[in-house]
């Protein structure tokens, strides 16, 4: 479990996540949610100790991340951020195996170069494994970036905008790809969408931020309900059962 309890992070002494606390469960799909400047990719950051906290503690598997080595947290814990620059030129295949690093120390063995070709089997990018990432589009970048993550095997996964630059079936893909790293192997994903809809079909547990706070969370089902979205974004969104599945018509 991830535990965030009272944590605040400081911009020009401007809170932009103020004293939130919450709790990830394992083994299920948290989304979080919210308008632009909600703390949500902040709060991601920290929980993956990529941004430091100014207030309050975060604990992974009743252990306050502080504590832990950065070799030991990388096999813990992988996050994608919604920006990634390289400045190396680099095949897929040699950007996905980075994903190993923290285990193999880039001295990949047979076991590491398993977890890659399924990563990239999983992502679909077999048939341009070998092509520099500078060839791609920026979906199929998205794409060798997300296989980069799925090589790492962590136990927790965070992806910040995981979609972005993504084709409705490409997007499509990759929560699928997710769905089943949490079904099937156990994986706890969080991820930052800012298209409801997605997290809606998607996610098991679904906390909403606003103005750097926790307005409301719960089971997908009472988050995606017209009263709570209107308190999150202040705007009225019908909902709709589609499928089973909750659709809010935000676009008319």
């Amino acid at each position: 479990m991830i535990e965030v309890r009272d944590v605040t992070k400081l911009y020009g002494g401007k809170p932009v996540v103020d004293s939130v606390s919450v709790a990830i469960a394992r083994n299920q799909i948290t989304s979080f949610i919210g308008p632009n400047g909600a703390g949500k990719s902040t709060l991601l950051s920290m929980i993956s100790r990529l941004a430091d906290k100014d207030r309050g503690e975060i604990f992974i598997n009743d252990r306050e991340i502080g504590r832990y080595k950065s070799n030991e947290l990388a096999r813990t814990v992988s996050i994608l951020k919604q920006t990634n620059h390289i400045n190396i030129r680099l095949t897929i295949r040699d950007l996905v195996s980075f994903g190993r690093f923290p285990y193999s120390q880039g001295r990949l063995t047979k076991e590491d170069w398993r977890y890659v070709d399924e990563a990239i089997r999983y992502m679909e990018l077999e048939d341009i494994e070998n092509k520099y990432l500078d060839q791609l589009s920026g979906g199929q970048r998205q794409r060798a970036f997300i296989a980069m993550v799925l090589a790492q095997d962590t136990e927790y996964v965070l992806l910040d905008e995981p979609l972005n630059n993504l084709d409705m079936k490409h997007s499509v893909q990759i929560m699928k790809v997710l769905r089943r790293m949490v079904d099937e192997l156990g994986k706890t994903v969080v991820f930052v969408l800012h298209d409801i809809n997605f997290a809606s079909c998607y996610s098991d547990y679904i906390v909403a931020l606003k103005g750097g706070k926790i307005v409301r969370e719960g089971p997908t089902a009472d988050i995606i309900d017209t009263p709570v979205l209107r308190e999150v974004y202040d705007m009225e969104i019908p909902i709709e059962t589609i499928g089973g599945n909750r659709i809010g018509i935000y676009f008319s």
